[in-house]
């Protein structure tokens, strides 16, 4: 007679997985560490000799496109062709371009600069800035050893594009070589020498204020504006205090007529004063704007 309870016992052990036969199946797989995946390659085809072109030009453009900006910005200012809407340049730019006051004038002081590392850095070199950011340090050097300065900061850059911090370390180290003592005044009046500095270019011969004294350089006020200059561009006129008083007085008249928006006449004869190599005006250079001061609602400025 057959046992019941050892029947169901059979059926409860062959529903259950055996445990040799288990580990015998795990035994037989494949260490996952040496497993061999298979990987399609896919070939990329080379460059043509006319695509590698394209790339190159295209490369160029993006490269120079804030040079390309400031060239159009300089003579977009040069030929005022910006007066039939707005009555000043930084009004036009902000309006047109979205720029803040002084964002053409760094594009427009790069263009310059990248122009004079173009023709002056050496023939071997190759690498050149690629936005204004990195060419901002540059302006605190003499066009003359701007070139040198890049240069050392391509170096050290491994003959890859600097970026700005290691432009303005490698125009540190210049500016402490070659050091020159700034002995200059605030009040000062002094004139302005262009050296053949591009930033300077239009400026030979004004007459300036310095307003501030730098370690290298006197930021300055002329007749139509402010900017710094460093100091192998400045020239004392050695003025008596009371001189450089009258100079300042000069310079208040004539600031409050400047506008962008004058006629040439008018503004060509404020850049005559603006050139003055003597501490007073003539009697007619007083009428005349005496005049100007009339008419442009100015009657009360000092005299």
């Amino acid at each position: 007679m057959n046992n019941p309870a050892r029947k169901r016992k059979k059926a409860t052990s062959a529903a259950l997985p055996n445990p040799e036969s288990t580990n015998s199946d795990i035994s037989l797989q494949e260490d996952p560490a040496s497993a061999t995946i298979d990987v399609t390659v896919v070939e990329v085809p080379e460059l043509t000799e006319q695509e590698q072109s394209d790339r190159l030009h295209l490369e160029r453009k993006v490269e120079r496109a804030f040079f390309e900006a400031g060239k159009a910005l300089a003579e977009l200012r040069d030929r005022r062709l910006y007066r039939s809407t707005h009555k000043t340049f930084e009004e036009y730019c902000k309006d047109r371009f979205g720029y803040s006051r002084r964002q053409p004038y760094h594009l427009m002081e790069a263009a310059v600069i990248f122009d004079n590392l173009v023709e002056k850095c050496e023939r071997n070199v190759h690498i050149f800035p690629t936005n204004e950011w990195q060419v901002r340090p540059l302006t605190k050097l003499d066009p003359g050893i701007q070139p040198e300065a890049w240069q050392q900061a391509v170096e050290s850059a491994k003959g890859k594009v600097p970026s700005h911090r290691i432009v303005k370390d490698a125009v540190q180290k210049m500016m402490e070589r070659t050091q020159v003592p700034n002995s200059y005044q605030v009040g000062e009046v002094c004139q302005i020498l262009t050296k053949d500095n591009p930033e300077l270019r239009g400026k030979a011969g004004y007459w300036a204020i310095v307003t501030q004294v730098n370690d290298f350089s006197c930021t300055v006020r002329t007749w139509d504006g402010e900017l710094t200059v460093g100091v192998q561009h400045l020239k004392s006129f050695n003025y008596l205090p009371q001189e450089c008083q009258q100079m300042q007085q000069i310079c208040d008249r004539i600031s409050r007529i400047y506008s962008d928006s004058l006629e040439e006449t008018v503004k060509n004869l404020l850049q005559s004063l603006g050139k003055l190599n003597r501490p007073y005006l003539t009697a007619v250079e007083e009428k005349l704007l005496t005049v100007l001061e009339a008419e442009y609602g100015n009657s009360t400025a000092l005299r």
